[in-house]
């Protein structure tokens, strides 16, 4: 006689976070009047649920979210005080504890360039130590976004491809946190706040815009910069990327993205259908 299998469980952790998602789309939809198609939309979930399903065990662990962590009373060298703040999520596994800060970045990225995270948890680490008095054994990033490989294999339904994927994608990135740093660290911090109180807005170089390996400078960084419609160097890095408006107006756009168009513009024929 064949054994029955039993039927697996849902867990109710994952309709919750669809509702959760369901409310958050709706609320962002409302605030922007942007949308997303059906497969942008379902795409998104997903990511939500397989770094749920991946990131499971250091969920149910989290001993504090949105820990606020700040270090006051800085000096810059010009005699400017600033204050460095930040938000972590602490865990702790029996005798340790682990901090970590959570990027929307690609793994790998923060593997090949971790000089661009170390500095942060530094102030971090030292914050938690010396300033709340409580020991700290790991600091680690965890990059939310999952690899192209397995997002190809889900796309295309292989199964046995995605779940080879899947198993091989690692968000836990762990960088050792190192306190004799801390001071070169805060030291460049107040070197930019001298800068900014300065009013000293020089622009990187288009060369260096254009720099950064497979996701350039330019976008990586200066997209998320308002003022980068006021910057020399980002205007001729926009307009060698590709900007075809004419006129002023091509000042006041990014480079194209063939994909955020093509989503944005069935987004919204849905909706008017």
């Amino acid at each position: 006689m064949a054994a029955t299998k039993k039927p697996v469980k849902p867990d109710p952790m994952e309709a919750r976070i669809r509702d959760y998602f369901e409310r958050n789309y709706e609320l962002l939809r409302m605030e922007s009047g942007q949308v997303l198609t059906n497969d942008l939309k379902q795409e998104a979930l997903n990511q939500v649920l397989f770094y749920y399903k991946k990131m499971k065990h250091v969920a149910e662990n989290v001993t504090r979210t949105e820990v606020r962590l700040a270090l006051p009373e800085q000096r810059t060298d010009r005699g400017r005080r600033f204050t460095i703040e930040g938000v972590v999520d602490v865990v702790q596994e029996g005798e340790e504890t682990w901090l970590y800060d959570i990027k929307t970045h690609d793994p790998e990225s923060v593997r090949q360039h971790p000089e661009r995270y170390e500095q942060q948890l530094n102030v971090y680490a030292h914050i938690w130590q010396n300033l709340q008095r409580q020991p700290l054994h790991h600091t680690a990033i965890i990059a939310t976004q999952y690899p192209k490989t397995m997002k190809q294999a889900w796309r295309s339904g292989d199964m046995a491809a995605f779940l080879f994927e899947f198993e091989r994608w690692d968000p836990l990135i762990e960088l050792p946190f190192d306190q004799q740093r801390l001071e070169e660290t805060v030291q460049s911090f107040g070197e930019v706040v001298d800068r900014i109180e300065g009013k000293e807005f020089l622009p990187r170089s288009l060369e260096d815009l254009e720099g950064g390996g497979k996701r350039r400078f330019g976008t990586r960084v200066c997209r998320n910069c308002d003022a980068r419609f006021s910057c020399k160097s980002y205007r001729a890095f926009a307009r060698k990327r590709g900007v075809e408006s004419s006129g002023v107006t091509k000042y006041f756009n990014d480079p194209p993205n063939d994909a955020e168009q093509n989503d944005w513009l069935e987004g919204n024929l849905d909706i008017s259908a």
